[in-house]
Order: structure tokens, then C-alpha cells, then sequence
């Protein structure tokens, strides 16, 4: 399986850190949005896309880059965030760019997220929160989740 990760991290670079743990388990490139060409995608088995979270939503540079992609039969995808709150049930980040990739054509396999340092406003006033994320409890999970989407990847491919 030939993969790559495509990442906005900014902040703290939580998103970062989860990424090359992912990186590592499928033995894909870590890389931004403003690294690779889009066209470059089509040469992959598995594409995915993480950033932080700003106000419920993923980094504006990410979703630019998602929606710029020309629509066409592409192949499988995940997508992974991090955060100061959880992803709850009724209004979850990873569904519109979830959606999004969906109508650029991807198959969209799972989804990740954990928490993380977080000094978004009004969260700055008081010196952020989520000081120690993410863990090395966070980054295990991530690298669960990284093994089982591999397994899942190879056994349909």
C-alpha cells in the first residue's frame, strides 16, 4: 500500500506529531498542503488529511486545498484532527470534510481525532488548555488507529 498524509499544523504542532505516528505505521510522507501537487494524489492508495481544529472547523488552508481538487474516481482516504474538545455526536469537525472529500471522489475508510494544547481564544486569556496533549496515551491511539486502518487498506486492496 502507497500512502501519504496531507497536514495543516500550525498551532503547537500537535497535528504534527500525530501525523508522523501515523506516517510511521503506514509508511507514508508527511507533508502540507502547499508540498504536494494535487495531481500527485492519484498515485496513492490511501490519502489522509488531518489539521487542528479553529471553531468547530478544520484549517482553512486544508479545506482550500480539498476544495480545489478536481472531482474524479480516486481512492481511499481518512481523516484525522486534533482539538480541545472532544468531537461530539450531534455536530461532529471531521463531517464536512468528510462530505467534502466524498463529492472529490474519495472513499473516506475512518476517521481520528484526540485532544490537544489548545490556545485559541478565549483559551489564551488563561494560558490554553489541554497543557500535556497530546499524550503519549493520545499518540498510542493513534497508532492503533493507524494499524487497523492499514489492515483494513491491505485486506480490500
Amino acid at each position: 500500500m502507497k500512502a501519504i498524509i496531507v497536514c495543516t499544523s500550525v498551532s503547537h504542532g500537535n497535528t504534527k506529531r500525530v501525523a508522523d505516528v501515523i506516517g510511521e505505521v503506514l509508511e507514508a510522507r508527511v507533508v502540507g498542503p502547499d508540498e504536494v501537487d494535487a495531481a500527485e494524489l492519484a498515485n496513492y492508495d490511501l490519502v489522509g488529511f488531518g489539521s487542528g481544529i479553529f471553531l468547530g472547523s478544520f484549517h482553512a488552508q486544508l479545506r482550500e486545498f480539498v476544495r480545489a481538487l478536481p472531482g474524479e474516481r480516486r481512492g481511499k482516504a481518512f481523516v484525522f484532527a486534533t482539538s480541545g474538545f472532544p468531537e461530539v455526536r450531534f455536530q461532529r469537525f471531521s463531517r464536512p470534510l468528510v462530505r467534502l472529500l466524498e463529492q472529490k471522489g474519495f472513499e473516506v475508510v475512518d476517521t481520528f481525532s484526540c485532544r490537544a494544547f489548545d490556545t485559541y481564544l478565549p483559551f489564551k486569556l488563561v494560558g490554553g488548555i489541554r497543557k500535556e496533549r497530546p499524550d503519549a496515551t493520545d499518540l498510542e491511539a493513534a497508532r492503533r488507529f493507524a494499524e487497523g486502518l492499514r489492515a483494513r487498506v491491505d485486506a480490500t486492496s
